[in-house]
């Protein structure tokens, strides 16, 4: 979808933390019936992600419990780590974002799972939620 601004930011992805990828797979492959997508691990997470109506769900777990899900899983549990959305332009979400006061992990984009560049927003200035952003 398009609006008549330009390309629309949508919903990239969904990544949730699991202590053991393994023991949740049949529920989203064999009860909901999602098509496994290949992605490569990043950030020292095993990632298997799943087809969702053209947005994924990124299952996420920790290779090593210094890594960012290793973290999150110590503080509190299994659960929804991020949300991602794919914006047309990052630098200028990003510039929109400092404009804003919008608190920044990333202060300038790197490269994420499958080689894409990435931006984490700190969840103080998005309402407790961790949200990346990807360029589409």
């Amino acid at each position: 979808m398009t609006h008549p601004t330009g390309p629309a930011t949508r919903i990239a992805h969904v990544g949730i933390a699991l202590s053991a990828i393994d023991a949740q797979l049949p529920f989203y492959r064999d009860v909901l019936g999602l098509e496994s997508v290949p992605v490569s691990d990043s950030d020292g997470a095993r990632i298997e992600a799943f087809d969702a109506g053209g947005s994924l769900v990124e299952l996420l777990e920790s290779s090593d419990g210094g890594s960012p899900i290793g973290r999150f899983i110590a503080r509190r549990g299994p659960g929804i780590h991020h949300i991602c959305f794919a914006v047309p332009d990052l630098e200028a979400v990003l510039e929109k974002c400092r404009a804003k006061g919008v608190e920044l992990v990333d202060q300038v984009p790197r490269i994420g799972a499958e080689g894409k560049r990435i931006a984490f927003l700190h969840p103080r200035s998005t309402g407790g939620i961790l949200v990346e952003l990807t360029e589409d």
